[in-house]
């Protein structure tokens, strides 16, 4: 039985930003997780959301087939996708999930209005207020780093930012097999920053330190109309190592589950520099000083998205 975690708590509206970019510092520190409240997202509009999430699951699946993912939006169904590369089970994670992606490109894929009037006007507006409160909050992770607070934007990592969300589905009615299935295996997310909603069914539990054996699971309970953030792996090789990119997953919740997520801050094309030189690791006996990562376009897309379709937020 896993112990539930005790995340902290940040408020995006507070006025003392300093004093609130000291507790995203700790908190990024110590567990690379934290709720995020009153950040502007009405709790009317994440009803909305859930709501038509609902109704898009609800369809045949041949339905839902018409939207199979192409150009990394639409619809992939369950078991497509294995977010832990290690496991030694045959099938893929428990789950169905729909991916929508920059909306100025125009390659998303919309179930048409007659079907779903509300869908693309609620996701839409879903995912520029999520962007919004993502902007505000890189500003204060800079505050966060002893940087000055617009270093990301200065440096281009909010130019066009790649932004993804996925809309997932946790059947519940899991089929009896003899192996081991996850509605999501254990990972980390590869990107800045993951914003998080659920529906309030718990699911979701985190491993602070993911090269200790056994590997110690806590529970991360849901709080109304809070967002939980996570820490990504670029943000953690930016930060050189101080800000940790903990290890999550999501067990066969038993019951029917909804969340959705974003990756507000994937990149067009930015060189990934280290923003803290001193700061040293020691785990197994690496040590890491400093380093240099660049993430263009083309491949940072070509990676990481054909990486998700077969281990794959």
């Amino acid at each position: 039985m896993s112990e539930a975690l005790q995340l902290p708590i940040i408020d995006l509206s507070s006025p003392d930003r300093l004093s609130t970019a000291n507790s995203i510092r700790q908190a990024c520190i110590d567990h690379g997780f934290f709720y995020l409240v009153n950040h502007g997202v009405e709790e009317e509009l994440l009803k909305k959301v859930f709501e038509q999430s609902s109704k898009f699951f609800s369809l045949p699946i041949e339905d839902k087939m018409k939207f199979a993912k192409k150009n990394h939006r639409g619809y992939t169904a369950p078991y497509a996708e294995k977010l832990d590369t290690t496991s030694l089970s045959t099938k893929g994670d428990f789950k169905e999930s729909f991916y929508i992606g920059p909306l100025a490109d125009h390659l998303n894929q919309w179930p048409l209005q007659e079907d779903l009037p509300s869908w693309r006007s609620t996701m839409e507006t879903y995912y520029k207020k999520v962007l919004s409160a993502g902007t505000k909050l890189i500003s204060l992770i800079a505050l966060a780093l002893k940087l000055d607070e617009d270093f990301f934007e200065k440096v281009g990592a909010l130019n066009e930012p790649l932004a993804f969300t996925r809309i997932l589905h946790y059947p519940g009615d899991l089929e009896s097999s003899s192996e081991e299935i996850y509605g999501a295996s254990a990972h980390s997310d590869y990107g800045m920053i993951t914003l998080l909603v659920t529906d309030g069914v718990p699911g979701l539990q985190v491993c602070r330190e993911k090269s200790k054996q056994p590997q110690v699971w806590e529970d991360v309970p849901s709080m109304s109309g809070a967002f939980i953030v996570n820490i990504g792996d670029m943000m953690e090789r930016w930060t050189n190592f101080l800000f940790r990119s903990t290890l999550h997953r999501v067990p066969p919740p038993g019951q029917e589950r909804y969340s959705v997520m974003i990756h507000p801050f994937l990149f067009t094309s930015i060189v990934v520099s280290c923003v803290i030189r001193t700061h040293v690791v020691k785990n197994n006996s690496l040590h890491i000083i400093y380093g240099k990562f660049n993430y263009v376009r083309n491949v940072l897309l070509n990676v990481l998205f054909t990486l998700a379709s077969f281990t794959l937020r």
